[in-house]
Formats: C-alpha cells, structure tokens, sequence
C-alpha cells in the first residue's frame, strides 16, 4: 500500500516519517516548485517533543533548537501577570519544549525521509473517485491514481474544499506578523517564551539559537488588515517594553511575514471512504496557543499507528474518534483566549489581570497537563 500525502508542511512530513518507520510507503505531493529555507520560528511544545522522541528525532531537533523551561504572559511593560513552569513536565515525559526556526525543523524531516518522496510544483485542484480509490489532478497536467490519500494541505485545504465544501473559515479580525532577528535577549528571557498584552495587540518572542530571536505581533483590525502596514510596525508597539522596541526595530522589515488570523469552526467528519484530513486542514486554530503545529504533529502519531493496525476505514475512524475532542478544546480555547488576550477596554484588562495574577499555578499545571498528554494506544 502506498499512501499520498497532500502538503509537506510540517504535518505532511511528519506523517510520512511515521508511516515510513513502520513500513508503509508514502508519497508527498507540494504545490511549491521548491523546498525553500522560509518561514519564522516553531515552538515544539512537549506533546510535539513527546512525538519526535518515539520518532527518534528529538536530539537533533534540541542540538539545532533552544530549549524552553517557561511560559510568561506579562502587561505590554513585560512586568509579569502569569507564569507557567514546564520543568515538571521536563521531568514527568523526559523531553524539553523547543523553540526551533521552522526551517531547520523542516530539513531535518526532509533528511529523514527517502529521496523521491516529494513531488514538487503539484498543486492539486480536484480529487475523483473511482472504484480503486481517487484520482487527483494536479495544476501541471498529471493525474495519478490513488488508493488512500491524506490531506495536509493547511488552513485553505484543497482536499477539505473537495471532500466537506460547505465547511467555511472564521476571521478572527487580526492581523498577525512574525520575524526573526539576531539579537542579544537579557539572559533571563533565553530560556522562556514571553506574550506580552497591551490594548487590543500583543506581542511574543523567545530565543530559537544563539542570538537569534523569534517573535510574533498580533493587533486586532476593524475593517480589513490593510488598516496597518508593516513598515509602520514599530508604532503600533509603541508603548510596549524598550526590550520589544528594540527587538522589532533590529529586524528587516522586508523580511516580516504577514497573515490575517483565521480559523476553522470545529467540524465533526475528517475522513470520506479512503480520504482523511489532518493538522490546519481538519482543525485550523488560531496561534494563541502555540499548538497549531503541534496538534498537526499529534495526529501524524495517532493516525501512522491506526494505519498500521487497522484496515484504512477503521483507521480513520478510530483516528477520528481519539484526537478529534483533543484537537476542538484547542480550537475552542485559542479562539477565546485571542479574544481575551486583545481586550480594549481598560476596565476589562484591569479585571483580565488580576484574575491572571491570582489563578494558582496547579490550574495552569492541570490545564498544561491535558495539553500535554498523548493517548494510550
């Protein structure tokens, strides 16, 4: 059996790395013409980590990344509100979180995949079903059979337009901006993932290498995200910490990558016969969470095992019935907190605050313990 993959995000290759470790061979068809060095920064948070460590990638995926022990949620001034400690969950599963720039998580996962793999510049745009399965046609001109197909195609899926096309994103009317840049954190933040909230914006970064920052902006629009540009980046940040300040203006802004955040209501049917949906293209989120990937990463476990036990229907259907709760909780949750997170009126983030400051620590540990957590199987 041979299994197609639509997308080799970071997903796709996962999935493919699974699923080839345990002998079933795999194709990957990418719309792009080349595999580029592109893309911000990746935070593998430990359910991630948990993956690559039964994958056999977790050292080298932490040689090439930098590890995290904390997460911080603080006013936009970066004087703290809440704090989460990971090291108990260092402990409890043995991996660390890692915050890694996407490409180099990228290259890893294409050297651990046999060459051939990948098929580049096939940019599907129909899916037929026939009595071995489905033909895809792809923009170039190929049409090829398939007998069981994955899509890890993203937020605007194709295969998900083609098997579910009433299903619709929602905008969560913002704007969103990341980047990477060299520069020198004061040593207390090398080792934590820092959101700062400030009225209706916030604004993240960490250390993925020596030197090397991530961050994310996010500000929320009224009418359409062509309100802000980012040249004009540095005074929508204004009043935030000189720290941050100083951040946005050491990065090149032609360099920024920019996107409206949206995500998908949740949807109760991944699969149709021998087709399946997996990571932004069955459970798009918002990044509040930081999990979009990681959700992604999760399912390339679950599903690579179902399909290695199971015939491909039950498969799918055990695959669905194990992460689809897991995977709507996030959803739900990042979507809330985005809300939460950009609240304009003073009073409301005066409250917003103070609840943050006096939630105990074991709630947040509860919370990050469900997140965590990967299925018995």
């Amino acid at each position: 059996m041979v299994i197609d993959i639509i997308g080799a995000g970071i997903g796709g290759l996962t999935t493919a790395i699974a699923l080839n470790q345990k002998g079933i061979s795999t194709r990957i068809f990418e719309q792009t013409k080349k595999i580029k060095p592109v893309g911000a920064g990746i935070i593998l948070a430990n359910n991630a980590m948990q993956v690559y460590e039964k994958l056999g990638l977790r050292k080298e995926i932490e040689e090439q990344g930098n590890s995290i022990s904390s997460m911080s949620i603080t006013k936009a001034n970066l004087s703290p509100l809440s704090k989460v400690d990971l090291s108990f969950f260092e402990k409890k599963y043995q991996v660390k979180n890692i915050a890694i720039h996407r490409a180099a998580l990228q290259q890893i996962l294409l050297n651990n995949l046999p060459k051939n793999t990948i098929y580049l510049n096939h940019h599907l745009t129909k899916i037929e079903s026939n009595n071995l399965g489905n033909v895809l046609t792809f923009a170039n001109g190929i049409k090829t059979q398939s007998s069981v197909l994955i899509g890890a195609d993203g937020l605007q899926s194709v295969v998900r337009q083609n098997l579910f096309p009433d299903y619709k994103l929602r905008n969560a009317k913002q704007i969103c901006w990341r980047g990477i840049t060299t520069y020198t954190l004061p040593h207390k933040y090398r080792h934590e993932l820092n959101e700062a909230w400030g009225k209706n914006s916030r604004f993240g970064f960490v250390q993925i290498a020596k030197n090397k920052v991530y961050w994310y902006a996010l500000k929320s629009f009224k009418h359409d995200k062509n309100e802000f540009a980012k040249q004009h980046i540095e005074t929508y940040f204004e009043a935030y910490s000189p720290v941050i300040k100083d951040i946005i203006f050491a990065t090149d802004k032609e360099q920024l990558h920019t996107a409206e955040i949206a995500d998908l209501p949740p949807i109760h049917t991944w699969y149709q016969e021998n087709t399946c949906l997996i990571g932004d293209a069955a459970h798009a989120m918002t990044p509040n969470m930081g999990q979009g990937a990681c959700q992604a990463i999760e399912d390339a476990y679950i599903l690579s095992n179902y399909l290695d036990t199971y015939e491909v229907h039950t498969a799918f259907k055990e695959f669905q019935r194990v992460r689809l709760p897991k995977a709507h909780q996030v959803v739900k949750a990042s979507w809330i907190l985005g809300k939460i997170a950009h609240a304009s009126h003073p009073i409301v983030r005066g409250i917003r605050n103070q609840l943050l400051r006096i939630t105990p620590s074991s709630f947040s540990q509860k919370q990050s313990e469900q997140l965590f957590q990967l299925p018995s199987l």
